[in-house]
């Protein structure tokens, strides 16, 4: 088997990918749970699948779009919760194959090897349409008061089969998968009612068999047992991750305005800025950003998500070594500024622009030449040797302490979504 370290490299590198979240659920234009939120009967959600065309589906522009944006690796939704699968499946007729004869996995996965993107599929352990899927509390049957008669002809054994059989599909028929994002087991109880555990999947033996297929592969932990990396949703780690004591392999996952699938009425986008922050924030606690879009049901990102995208890539474009093969740093950060490092380069992401000066304490003897990264222009520093508050305490009132690299800024703040400074360190 593949060293641990050797297959998360490149991950731990890169830093940022897209999440692609598409399925049927796109017809209705309320984000990807709007089958549980609204409890649709079965009978009628499924003929959604009739009215899923997306014929403007283009994969390439999908993969150069993330390209642009500066996103190494992206990760599509080839079956969520819905149980409605993307590819051309033997497993079941509830497919674009059955419905449309195309396999949107395959022009995903091309796509992005075309582009030199890293391949990352979804798959869903939630099936709210296979017949034998016991009722949960995630389930759309979840609040009815009969579960138990419910589930009295459901068969896990039969749906774990089907269930391996899909994940044998995927991680076999489309060449090689560098990430595996698997969702979710969550034992619950919600409402009283329990959700599943990893025994419920045979997690184990699942998270064997996609080794086995797939040895290079990165899977994360939501088989609910260890997989290569924690996945945070929706929330913005204030310190790195640990469990049990150690730190681990982490990817914050984002939306851009707070829905995964196509939500048509949501306008709460995230501002390009914002979105840089957040990177930056990220890669300096020693994790990754996956952002998600969550095309139409036609097939089309968003209209301005793009846009939002090409911003944020434009300042990766001037910014980006200050993100790629970066990490934290060894030195703490002032506050308004956060640290990002790279072997002698230290990199100060100016969240808060200051009036002309910026203090960087412990600093004064270990820099050897400071730039703006967007420009490359020089930043003039000097060294603070001595107690100014013993020298002219009224020029100087509450001096930095010595050892403080000060900064001369300029008094307008640069026209970039976030102002970076590079510092080459002395050895």
């Amino acid at each position: 088997m593949t060293d641990t370290a050797d297959r998360t490299a490149w991950f731990r590198h890169d830093h940022f990918g897209m999440f692609i979240h598409y399925g049927t659920y796109s017809v209705l234009g309320r984000q990807e749970w709007v089958k549980r939120f609204d409890r649709v009967p079965d009978d009628e959600y499924v003929r959604l699948a009739d009215h899923f065309d997306p014929d403007l589906f283009d994969a390439g522009e999908i993969a150069r779009l993330a390209k642009a944006a500066g996103q190494r690796y992206a990760v599509l939704t080839a079956k969520h919760h819905e149980g409605f699968c993307l590819w051309d499946t033997a497993t079941t007729d509830y497919s674009i194959g059955t419905t449309r004869g195309r396999d949107l996995v395959r022009e995903y996965v091309d796509a992005l090897r075309a582009e030199g993107l890293r391949v990352g599929l979804y798959f869903s352990l939630l099936d709210w349409h296979h017949p034998d899927y016991t009722v949960d509390w995630s389930h759309p049957l979840g609040n009815r008061d009969d579960i138990d008669e419910l589930n009295a002809n459901r068969d896990m054994d039969r749906f774990r089969a089907y269930m391996r059989e899909q994940l044998r599909e995927l991680l076999t028929d489309y060449g090689t998968i560098d990430y595996l994002f698997v969702d979710f087991t969550q034992p619950g109880p919600v409402d009283g009612v329990l959700g599943k555990t990893p025994e419920d999947w045979d997690a184990e033996g699942l998270m064997a068999m996609c080794r086995e297929l797939q040895p290079e592969m990165i899977i994360n932990d939501r088989f609910g047992i260890p997989g290569d990396l924690a996945t945070p949703e929706q929330y913005q780690p204030v310190k790195p991750i640990e469990v049990n004591g150690e730190k681990v392999l982490w990817e914050a996952c984002h939306t851009i305005n707070g829905a995964w699938g196509y939500d048509r009425e949501n306008t709460d986008d995230k501002s390009p800025e914002l979105l840089a922050r957040m990177l930056a924030q990220t890669v300096s606690l020693g994790g990754n950003l996956l952002l998600n879009v969550g095309p139409t049901a036609r097939g089309e990102v968003p209209e301005g998500h793009d846009d939002i995208l090409l911003e944020v890539g434009r300042w990766l474009r001037r910014n980006g070594g200050a993100i790629y093969g970066a990490g934290p740093s060894e030195f703490e950060s002032p506050s308004g500024v956060v640290y990002t490092q790279n072997g002698n380069k230290l990199f100060a992401h100016i969240f808060d622009w200051p009036f002309k000066t910026l203090y960087l304490p412990g600093l004064a003897d270990r820099v050897t030449f400071t730039r703006l990264l967007s420009d490359g222009a020089v930043i003039n520093t000097y060294p603070i040797v001595t107690d100014l508050d013993h020298v002219g305490a009224s020029l100087h009132p509450a001096a930095p302490e010595p050892g403080t690299l000060v900064l001369s800024l300029p008094v307008v703040r640069p026209k970039d979504l976030l102002p970076v400074i590079e510092l080459t360190l002395t050895d």
